[in-house]
């Protein structure tokens, strides 16, 4: 059933949508003018009505219309700055206007057959429709333009109000169409902080092979926005939890080591999740996430499970599985297909992480300090200032005791070589830096070299 506010009874939420859409109102109101002069609907769709609700509209904009894709191309001409064709098989339009990037896509109704991976697209000729086929019910509200009605058949509102993620249809039904879905739970999950419904969970569960059908891309992109939202550990024991992690990230389950009583370790599935939400706390308030750090910290222990030793004295150890753990992050990496040095910032402080052991109690030397800089390469940090211990720098003869808690440590000002759209790119102020040092050092300070 279609919901339309009232104007003068408006909920806290819906308020913050009508300050949003405002902000945006003589461009939205502009083209939506222009559709209706040529006979068509024009509705803004989708994220941009969910973001709008919690007051986080962006400056991208997506629409949905009854035009096809030429007709929307004539109506944008002479209005738009530019244009963009890119997603034209799916229907959708690019286009952009003061700043704001517009994208404008015809209804539809698309659908996996069950084998391939592509989906295929068929164009609607109604809204409801439209809104039906999208993956939850707060990304199913539509604003009318001009006149801005809202309309929100499925309760989108009301799940957004409880931060609940459900399926407009069926769960079945949903990840039937399309299974990267699933995957996108997970991901809300993390960045919105989002409770998923049972039953989607349920779902998740049980179609979790049908992410197999996903290309590998698509999967890598949808990880990655979890990895680098505001709370990664939701999302990634949702992944667990499934079994969704299994059919692109087997290393994260299989951390689960048993736990028997005469030779007792640490559960390195749960540490490794501390260690990622300690990463998360350290980059403090840096605009965008850091994603080699966070990657890092997910990947440091996942060669314990094949390097587990126990000796006579029944501790166990995991020798050398920074050496194994890095092999298996860069063959992961490259399945997901990262980029080559992306990967390689990853697999280098994955294999460093166990270099801070001993600093802490003053037992590196200069030589060890000079050794440490040219093996960590650019991925030195420009500045380091963490809880100790901390980052190396050479005390010469001073002694432990009298070393201050917090260090700061310029080797050298080189920069990565990352692409800059890459999240987490930029200067490398990663993983040598401190997750290793004051996430993970404080719970071997007191273990055997190699024992964590």
């Amino acid at each position: 059933m279609s919901k339309t506010p009232n104007p003068t009874g408006l909920t806290d939420a819906q308020r913050n949508a009508v300050a949003e859409l405002m902000r945006v109102s003589p461009i939205a109101d502009e083209l939506g003018r222009r559709f209706t002069k040529a006979g068509y609907e024009l509705h803004l769709v989708g994220g941009s009505v969910r973001d709008a609700l919690l007051g986080r509209l962006g400056d991208d904009l997506d629409f949905t219309t009854d035009a096809r894709p030429d007709d929307i191309l004539r109506v944008l001409k002479g209005w738009a700055e530019t244009t963009w064709e890119t997603g034209r098989e799916f229907g959708t339009i690019g286009a952009q206007r003061q700043g704001m990037r517009l994208e404008i896509t015809t209804f539809r109704s698309e659908a996996y057959d069950g084998v391939t991976r592509n989906p295929v697209v068929q164009y609607g000729d109604n809204l409801m429709d439209d809104l039906r086929r999208r993956d939850f019910t707060v990304n199913a509200m539509a604003v009318s333009l001009p006149e801005h009605r809202f309309t929100d058949p499925y309760g989108g509102l009301d799940d957004l109000a409880a931060r609940r993620l459900r399926t407009p249809g069926t769960p079945q039904e949903s990840f039937g169409d399309d299974p990267l879905r699933m995957l996108r739970a997970a991901r809300f999950a993390a960045q919105l902080r989002f409770a998923v419904d049972p039953d989607v969970v349920a779902a998740m569960a049980a179609m979790a092979t049908d992410l197999d059908r996903i290309t590998v891309e698509r999967i890598r992109d949808e990880f990655t926005k979890l990895l680098c939202g505001a709370d990664p550990v939701t999302g990634l024991r949702l992944l667990v939890d499934t079994g969704l992690a299994d059919r692109f990230l087997p290393e994260l389950p299989g951390l689960k080591l048993a736990i028997d009583e005469h030779a007792q370790h640490k559960d390195v599935y749960e540490h490794t999740l501390t260690v990622v939400s300690n990463a998360v706390r350290l980059e403090g308030d840096q605009h965008d996430p850091d994603f080699v750090l966070r990657m890092s910290a997910l990947m440091h222990d996942v060669g314990k499970p094949a390097t587990k030793a126990v000796g006579t004295d029944n501790r166990v150890s995991f020798h050398h599985h920074e050496v194994v753990g890095a092999r298996m992050t860069k063959l992961r990496m490259k399945e997901l297909r990262y980029p080559k040095d992306v990967t390689s910032d990853v697999v280098k402080l994955v294999a460093l992480h166990l270099r801070f052991y001993g600093y802490g109690r003053g037992e590196w030397t200069d030589s060890a300090v000079r050794r440490y800089v040219t093996d960590a390469g650019p991925c030195s940090p420009s500045c380091t200032s963490s809880p100790a211990p901390t980052a190396p720098r050479a005390t010469g003869a001073r002694p432990p005791s009298s070393r201050p808690t917090t260090t700061r440590w310029r080797p050298g000002s080189r920069r990565s070589r990352r692409p800059k759209t890459w999240p987490g790119s930029g200067p490398t102020s990663t993983a040598t830096r401190s997750w290793s040092c004051s996430a993970c050092h404080p719970a071997r300070s007191s273990a055997a070299p190699g024992a964590i």
